[in-house]
């Protein structure tokens, strides 16, 4: 810290008490990230200002930006075919961007979705606006409970791309391999389990995600997009949504979300040291089966979602009726077990275990749902 600043800081800053923190987005931090975070608050870079009073056009924070950037290109293995961008609004401004920036590809100004479940629906719906939009598979009739299957025949060709949500958040279902779209680009909403695994970047023409759950903190999008597909923008997209735009801004065509684009390269940082990709992906395996190794010998609990379609990010289930579910919650959070309540669109549980969540905090979850079938059981 600016030796400057030290005489000002004399209070000693002591660790609260912190919950497991289930939360979908916003999520749960790494620890030694949030301690960086609050010792680095007021002096960034040498400054002697934090980061969220500097010029998003300084030196020290395009570097910084620049930091970011490479970071994530080497943890996910981002060929140079692929550009990768920080957007505004976080991923439901991508449900807009998209079409408006690939139904340009094609005079058809079709593009094909795949429905299974709340945020896939909501991206259908905004892209409807701006063209021709086919749902060819849905997992309704199923009640989402799996990834529906694709019958190659619906792919038309002279559709402009093919949308897929790779994990649903509020389902707990996750695409485990990707459809073979051939020609027709696909484009995966990565929101919730970016970062969680392997994902060869290269079967995809674009990948979106919001940064509050792996990436981050609130208010700001990652995109990855191949750069043969810039440039095709409908006439009338804003500028802060053409992807050509801040491909050729660096992702600065105003002012950017400085805080959240710091906060992503602590958390890459963060990654890089726990081994990268394939080290966590082997956590948030093992992690998972601690849930769902519960759910699986109980007759008490219901997982929602099909064996082979379950993620690794967010577990979802139900109990036998709703007073038990609700004392449930209640004695839940009352345990420290915060922010399990399911999604609206869903209900019941959803315990969401990113990468930040550390197994002892899902193990204490397993461990008092075990206690508590035993006595409500």
């Amino acid at each position: 810290m600016n030796p400057a600043l030290e005489k000002s800081v004399s209070r000693t800053t002591t660790l609260p008490h912190r919950v497991h923190n289930f939360g979908a987005g916003p999520s749960t931090l790494p620890l030694p990230v949030l301690k960086r975070i609050q010792e680095e608050m007021l002096d960034f870079a040498g400054l002697g200002a934090s980061v969220i009073e500097v010029s998003h056009r300084s030196s020290e924070f395009m570097r910084m930006a620049g930091e970011t950037r490479e970071h994530l290109r080497r943890l996910m293995n981002v060929p140079a075919s692929h550009s990768i961008l920080f957007a505004h609004g976080g991923g439901h401004m991508q449900f807009s961007a998209v079409p408006l920036n690939l139904l340009g590809l094609k005079p058809s100004r079709k593009a094909l979705y795949v429905d299974t479940g709340n945020f896939a629906l909501r991206a259908i719906e905004d892209a409807g606006r701006q063209g021709y939009i086919r749902t060819i598979a849905s997992g309704r009739n199923s009640d989402y409970d799996r990834i529906p299957e694709l019958n190659p025949q619906d792919l038309d060709p002279d559709a402009c791309y093919l949308h897929i949500t790779t994990n649903n958040t509020a389902m707990g279902t996750r695409w485990n391999t990707w459809p073979d779209s051939g020609n027709i680009p696909l484009v995966g909403d990565m929101t919730s389990d970016i970062l969680s695994r392997h994902v060869d970047v290269n079967r995809f023409g674009l990948i979106y995600a919001s940064a509050q759950k792996n990436v981050g903190i609130a208010g700001a999008a990652v995109v990855i997009v191949r750069k043969d597909l810039l440039g095709h923008a409908l006439p009338d997209t804003p500028n802060l949504l053409n992807y050509q735009q801040l491909d050729e801004d660096n992702s600065l065509t105003n002012t950017v979300p400085t805080f959240t684009i710091y906060v992503m390269k602590l958390l890459l940082e963060w990654l890089e040291e726990q081994g990268g990709l394939e080290a966590m992906e082997a956590a948030n395996e093992r992690k998972a089966k601690l849930l769902y190794d519960v759910l699986d010998r109980s007759a008490y609990y219901r997982a929602y979602v099909q064996p082979a379609h379950r993620s690794t990010m967010n577990v979802t289930f139900t109990l036998p009726d709703n007073t038990r579910l609700e004392r449930f919650l209640a004695e839940a959070h009352r345990n420290g077990l915060y922010a399990l309540k399911g999604h609206s669109f869903r209900g019941g549980v959803r315990a969401s275990i990113y990468n930040a969540m550390t197994e002892a905090g899902v193990r204490a979850l397993a461990d008092f749902m075990t206690e508590f079938e035993r006595r409500n059981g």
